[in-house]
């Protein structure tokens, strides 16, 4: 294996995408791309460039939302502060705060989203 990142794509399921597609760019503060899929998947892309980890949130009958999965780490910028408090006015419950890792690694955090996922935050701050 001769990639600089181990995970190479994500999927988070979405049981309402434009739900899911608001909740997320409300979080982050970017514009997702809702781009076609084959075999009657909806999905839309969160931006990145170059060798930057990418993914998706996607809707089909196959793909279930579930906290009890596998939990992806996204990138909360230079503080989850600031993502956090957006996650919760746009409706997630926050499981586990801003915790201190090792102040070498840095923070996370983990909340459900809008569609029932697990999802962990990560920063340095």
């Amino acid at each position: 294996m001769n990639t600089p990142h181990v995970v190479t794509w994500f999927e988070i399921p979405a049981a309402d995408l434009a739900r899911a597609v608001r909740f997320y760019e409300t979080v982050f503060a970017v514009t997702l791309n809702q781009e076609p899929c084959p075999s009657g998947m909806t999905m839309a892309v969160f931006p990145a460039e170059g060798e930057a980890v990418k993914g998706c949130l996607i809707q089909h009958e196959s793909c279930k939302p579930s906290a009890d999965g596998t939990t992806v780490y996204l990138n909360g910028g230079d503080d989850l502060s600031a993502p956090l408090a957006r996650a919760e006015q746009a409706g997630a419950t926050i499981v586990l705060p801003k915790t201190l890792i090792t102040p070498e690694i840095g923070y996370f955090a983990q909340l459900i989203d809008s569609e029932g996922n697990r999802i962990g935050l990560y920063s340095m701050h």
